[in-house]
């Protein structure tokens, strides 16, 4: 008969500690080598430090150019980006309402180019882009729709007013100035944008900057001009010289740098010899004390994470030991059931067939839950080892929602708990039929089971620009905001459900949200309008009149579980 052996925990422990006093004598090693190697580690220290510096004087340019177009761009977004619209039917103004506002703002090097500017609108609620000023080609319109659609959605950040960026190169090139629209509710609504000459984003702007402001620290500047001690050229997207300071011989300190606000444009500083000859004397450290410090700090920072690790493993096994209690003891009820009505059907003890249709329907109930919960432990099992496998087809959400809720209001009305429909929609998601089953499953299983009894429960389906939305809300007492991204991890629950007698395990919503994921949607938690919590699944729309292809599938027990 073929024994067991489990490594004793202590075992393991103690290989831990070999291990960290292996690391130690490392560290000691490293020390010597470093003392030994102390001429060589000053020498490093300073070519790191003079890189830093090239690397510091490239972003300063960018940055205080950007802060030099801030008065000017600000005014001239303002009509647009000062105030949200209230509502995403706002009419929105013409594009042309930017030409009283930017007669200051990017002007060309050139003025008689200043004659050319063009101003453009990208409506994202219909896609449609509107034009004022100097006409522009067709292909460059579309160019700039695609590049300003791009930067709206990845770039631009709603707290801004403005961004600029050089589109294109060599003689198609313009220089951009745009700012977003918002909704009220953080949505973009619209882009608009001002075309002029490249020629604004080069001289005009960098120029004064370098004649003017410090691009390195004022202690290692002294007074002396930027041309004297660092050489810069503003390179376009594709690197391109948009301008230059001035003529620069060779240098082995050079950098690259770039803002987001300035998109398309990166700066590259290269540090002159006096420069250098400044900054190497006081980048070479007259002692070892901070090295070895460090090293002290990293040793004691290592043993810090060796314990925390310890407590780590112990943490997950207290969760894997609260898990089998939570499964056993939500596995319990529905099997005593499903036993109890079982016997009593298997002895005859039914006085009529209501009764023994009743009991007949318990059992089916129960075993439905227990088939939800089989499946949600499934699920957890295979999203361990990635072998979920979904296979999204159009799905009207409505009809789904719908059918989900009447198989489950016989369990719902167990608590005396109501459930609501909003009005339909015509919203379609691209989604697996079993997955999105088994996500508005675990939401209504949420909403019954942690709502108080007698609640309403509200559920509705909406589109959202490009997505379509599955909501369920409760009258519960809601996710506080603190824990509104940790009740997505498995195994976790809120403390007043953990401590309460209400089943769980804590592996529903994990469920939820990697289905989600794998069909390329997400899943949030906020507050209900009435209070409560509201769980929102949102998936990629599918056109109104898809049908989803015919294919085969197993025949498959109804999974509905409270």
């Amino acid at each position: 008969m073929r024994s067991w052996r489990v490594r004793p925990v202590w075992r393991t422990r103690a290989s831990l500690l070999v291990a960290l006093l292996a690391l130690t004598v490392v560290l000691a090693a490293v020390l010597a080598y470093e003392a030994h190697d102390a001429a060589r580690s000053h020498r490093a220290t300073a070519k790191r430090a003079l890189h830093d510096y090239a690397t510091f004087a490239a972003w300063e340019l960018l940055a205080k150019a950007s802060d030099a177009l801030q008065p000017a761009l600000t005014a001239a977004m303002a009509p647009v980006t000062a105030s949200r619209a209230g509502t995403p039917w706002e009419t929105l103004p013409p594009p042309d309402v930017l030409a009283a506002t930017s007669a200051h703002a990017l002007p060309c090097a050139d003025p008689a180019d200043d004659d050319a500017r063009s101003y453009l609108r990208l409506d994202f609620r219909d896609g449609s882009l509107a034009a004022a000023g100097a006409p522009l080609p067709a292909a460059m319109r579309e160019r700039l729709r695609a590049m300003l659609t791009r930067q709206a959605q990845t770039v631009f950040r709603p707290d801004w007013r403005w961004a600029a960026l050089l589109a294109g190169h060599g003689a198609d090139a313009r220089a951009l100035a745009y700012g977003v629209k918002y909704t009220e509710h953080g949505a973009p609504l619209a882009v608009y944008a001002i075309v002029t000459c490249a020629s604004a984003l080069g001289a005009p702007v960098f120029a004064p900057v370098m004649a003017r402001r410090l691009l390195l620290p004022q202690t290692l500047a002294a007074g002396l001009p930027n041309d004297s001690l660092v050489a810069v050229t503003v390179l376009d997207a594709v690197g391109d010289t948009l301008w230059r300071s001035a003529a620069r011989g060779p240098s082995p300190f050079i950098a690259d740098a770039a803002v987001a606000s300035l998109g398309g444009l990166t700066a590259r500083a290269a540090l002159r010899p006096l420069a250098i000859e400044r900054m190497a004397l006081g980048a070479i450290p007259r002692s070892r004390l901070t090295l070895l410090l460090s090293l002290l700090g990293l040793t004691a920072g290592m043993m810090v994470v060796a314990i925390l690790q310890l407590r780590r493993e112990q943490e997950l096994a207290q969760l894997r030991s609260d898990f089998i209690s939570s499964v056993s003891h939500e596995l319990r009820t529905p099997l005593a059931q499903i036993l109890l009505f079982a016997e009593t059907l298997s002895l005859g003890r039914v006085r009529s067939d209501a009764e023994r249709a009743g009991a007949a329907d318990v059992i089916v109930q129960e075993g439905r839950r227990l088939m939800h919960l089989v499946e949600n432990v499934l699920h957890v099992s295979r999203a361990e080892r990635r072998m979920t496998r979904l296979a999204p087809e159009p799905v009207p959400l409505d009809a789904a929602l719908g059918e989900l809720i009447e198989a489950w209001r016989p369990l719902a009305a167990g608590r005396d708990v109501r459930i609501e429909t909003a009005p339909p929609s015509t919203a379609v998601a691209r989604a697996d039929p079993a997955a999105l089953r088994q996500m508005l499953l675990n939401l209504l299983d949420n909403a019954v089971k942690y709502g108080p009894r007698g609640q309403t429960v509200r559920a509705g389906t909406a589109h959202a620009a490009g997505h379509a939305r599955v909501w369920v809300e409760d009258e519960g007492p809601g996710v506080p905001p603190a824990a509104r991204a940790r009740v997505w991890e498995p195994f976790f629950r809120l403390e007043h459900h953990a401590q309460s007698a209400q089943a769980g395990c804590g592996i529903g919503l994990f469920v939820v949200r990697e289905l989600a994921a794998l069909q390329d949607g997400t899943a949030w938690v906020e507050e209900a309008p009435g209070g409560g919590a509201r769980f929102v699944i949102e998936l990629p729309a599918a056109a109104p009149d898809a049908t989803p292809e015919p294919r085969a599938r197993e025949a498959q027990p109804e999974r509905v579980g409270a």
